[in-house]
């Protein structure tokens, strides 16, 4: 009965028990490929990753990333949590470094910075935002999170549809206090969302008590049988896109922190920055601390 080896991390957090988890294998060759979305499915994290050898030798691997619902080309935290079990793994944890992994978006490098037992990584986007259709009004969106349409922004900064790789429903809401009462209504998601460009819902609130550049958020997730994400990497990168796109500096680096995860117990810290060059994007960067949890074997049949 062949076994395989996996480590667990919690990401996007400094200290155990916060962020969310994810279970990587580290070298997955050789699990069946029937068997990748069970043993997700098994884990019942937002993510599982299946590390392989890279297809370039200059990269560091070929990184494969399911949910319970389905293999994705793209999520964050996933990166994040891989990349510092692959330095780890390397026997260089203690050292920092640039590592590269081949996700189904395309190469993704990733730095990884040694920071005692909760190291520190950061990638770049490989797909700069791309804008979606129209979003649903704030009627309807408003009816999905159970809010009332006032409290849902509007104007120069209404609901809009983004993709860094995986597309989000970027929402504003207008104070912390709604953000926390927001529910997602499955039967209005159903009839409304679940077949659009971007059926999942990323919902923020600015932190104004916490500073000028600190947002809340929750991501709401049921396309991918989530349905709720305690820290979402991916759709983090394209809060940074939307709000890059509204400032009024045309050059520049700009940063914000986003909180995640409190609703859930599990409070989760994403760090997001994007370079502007005369008014356009030209990168996005997500980053954030993971700590090791557990380390164990998976016997296959």
């Amino acid at each position: 009965m062949p076994e395989y080896h996996y480590v667990t991390l919690d990401v996007f957090t400094d200290s155990p028990f916060g962020g969310n988890q994810l279970a990587v294998f580290l070298d997955a060759t050789g699990i069946p490929e029937s068997a990748l979305l069970e043993i997700t499915r098994e884990f019942n994290f937002s993510e599982t990753t299946f590390c392989y050898l890279p297809t370039d030798k200059a990269n560091t691997a070929r990184v494969r990333i399911f949910t319970p619902g389905a293999e994705v080309p793209f999520a964050g935290h996933p990166t994040v949590g891989t990349a510092i079990a692959l330095q780890a793994k390397r026997g260089q944890g203690s050292a920092d470094a640039t590592l590269v992994l081949e996700e189904g978006v395309g190469p993704i490098s990733v730095i990884v910075r040694a920071d005692g037992p909760a190291p520190f990584a950061q990638f770049s986007v490989a797909k700069l935002p791309e804008l979606g259709p129209l979003a649903p009004t704030r009627n309807t969106l408003a009816e999905i999170l159970s809010l009332d349409s006032e409290e849902i922004v509007s104007g120069v900064s209404a609901p809009q549809a983004i993709s860094c790789g995986l597309p989000f429903l970027m929402v504003g809401v207008k104070t912390v206090e709604a953000l926390g009462r927001a529910r997602v209504r499955i039967d209005q998601w159903e009839t409304t969302m679940r077949n659009s460009w971007a059926p999942d819902l990323f919902v923020f609130a600015a932190d104004t008590e916490r500073g000028t550049a600190q947002y809340r958020a929750r991501c709401f997730v049921p396309s991918m049988s989530v349905p709720e994400d305690p820290a979402t990497g991916s759709a983090s990168a394209c809060l940074a896109g939307f709000l890059a796109a509204r400032l009024p500096e045309r050059t520049g680096t700009f940063g914000w922190t986003v909180t995640q995860g409190v609703e859930m117990g599990r409070p989760s810290r994403i760090e997001i920055e994007a370079d502007k060059v005369d008014g356009a994007i030209t990168a996005i960067r997500v980053g954030g601390h993971a700590v090791f949890m557990m380390e164990g074997t998976i016997r296959l049949p």
